[in-house]
């Protein structure tokens, strides 16, 4: 169990500090010791366990929620539109909510906010699967839902990411990261079969069930938890003011701002190769369906491969910052390597090495921001840094339109050459990160 001791270092992990020497450390503190738990470290810290354990049924029943929602949609109007629709709709609350989401975070007590939003959650799926086996949904119903899950979700992801450095004490805290993208990307694997498989077996309505009991158990989990109080300073200024001083902050903190372009510009050249897997499959690789489904798979793979190999080094990477810049390099690399095959085979090699190079980058990114940025902005920055997962889908519209004018290989060949371009571009004009340690 986690000592007092412990919690104070991890409440004081990301205190206001300073770049010096290319060492981010907070005033009159030394570096944190190295982890030597292994490639479970952080998992030795009670309030982390019920933490991660939580994120592991909240992934894993989102997951099968998206799967049942998308099913029910196309089973009910035949819409290949509607169901496009569906999944842009569950993009759009980041953009819109997500940065409050973050005010909230720096000025309310995280883990009540996060007890809240975790029993709505609960209340919906219940509800929707009352809805469900009634025989009187309707599809409007289902894009009503979507719209209040999704909303929630744009404010539950930024809150537990903020925890999670609140739980951790700096020396674990990209092990912990880490660990995180690790259950993600099993129940990302693991969640859409389940729910194919709950679907055929139960209908669509127990789904949403067994997310609601998944939905229970996680607020057990967040009951438990001790998690330190936050500063609520934020509280003393407006809404607005809160908004603006984070984006004050991201814009006059030089490596932040760095972290935060390498965090969010991929997410819009790069992350939309994915919804080009059809494309590659049918036209370029000429295979069948079956192709399609390990093709999907294979950066999962690579991701699962690279989140193990880093929680295992987490203890001793103290460049994070190049670490993170090669990382990109290595994703751009690999786009082009995927772009060119022509043999399945080599495709799913190369895509298991973009998987890979997402994880790192993205891990290494959230760790940085949570030990640099302070506690009472960290909530606000986070958010900022979701942001992704709204602009992901405006990435794929425009490599969509690239395909369709120039083709499916040259445009992640360019996609893969603009990550290659950033990171040069970031590691020239931005030298504070590439020489960071943290």
């Amino acid at each position: 169990m986690q000592d007092s001791g412990e919690r104070a270092r991890a409440t004081s992990a990301v205190e206001p500090g300073s770049l010096r020497n290319g060492h981010v450390q907070r005033e009159g503190a030394e570096t944190p010791p190295r982890s030597s738990g292994g490639i479970f470290a952080s998992l030795r810290h009670r309030d982390f366990r019920l933490l991660w354990t939580g994120t592991i049924f909240m992934s894993g029943g989102q997951w099968i929620q998206q799967v049942t929602l998308g099913w029910l949609v196309y089973d009910m109007t035949g819409s290949s539109v509607l169901l496009g629709a569906l999944n842009g709709l569950r993009a759009l609350p980041f953009l819109v909510v997500g940065p409050s989401a973050g005010v909230a975070a720096d000025r309310m007590d995280r883990r009540k906010l996060l007890l809240v939003i975790q029993a709505l959650l609960l209340v919906s799926a219940f509800s929707m699967g009352l809805l469900v086996v009634s025989g009187y949904l309707e599809v409007w119903q289902v894009f009503v839902f979507s719209t209040l899950t999704a909303s929630l979700w744009a404010v539950n992801q930024p809150l537990r990411q903020t925890l999670v450095s609140n739980v951790t004490p700096p020396r674990d805290l990209m092990n912990a990261v880490a660990l995180n993208s690790l259950g993600f990307n099993m129940t990302k694997v693991a969640g859409p079969a389940l729910g194919g498989l709950l679907i055929a077996s139960f209908g669509p309505g127990g789904n949403f069930f067994v997310q609601s009991a998944a939905y229970a158990g996680v607020l057990f989990a967040i009951q438990a938890m001790h998690t330190p109080p936050s500063s609520g300073s934020a509280r003393h200024a407006s809404v607005f003011a809160n908004l603006t001083e984070g984006l004050r902050y991201v814009r006059s903190t030089p490596i932040v701002l760095a972290i935060m372009i390498t965090a969010l510009v991929p997410n819009i050249f790069a992350m939309p190769y994915q919804a080009l897997m059809p494309v590659f499959q049918k036209d370029v690789l000429q295979q069948g369906p079956g192709a399609l489904g390990l093709m999907l798979a294979a950066p999962g793979v690579g991701a699962v491969i690279a989140t193990l190999i880093l929680a295992s080094i987490a203890s001793s990477v103290r460049r994070k910052g190049l670490l993170l810049l090669c990382a990109l390099v290595l994703l751009g690399v690999g786009l082009i390597v995927f772009s060119q095959m022509t043999v399945l085979v080599g495709a799913l090699l190369a895509l298991v090495v973009v998987g890979g190079a997402q994880i790192f980058y993205a891990t290494v990114t959230n760790t940085m921001l949570q030990l640099i940025v302070p506690d009472e902005l960290r909530g606000r920055v986070m958010s900022i840094y979701m942001l992704d997962h709204g602009l992901s889908p405006a990435g794929a519209l425009m490599a969509g339109i690239s395909t369709h004018y120039i083709g499916a290989p040259t445009t992640v060949a360019i996609m893969g050459t603009l990550v290659i371009m950033l990171a040069a571009v970031v590691a020239w004009r931005m030298p504070q990160l590439r020489r960071a340690e943290v």
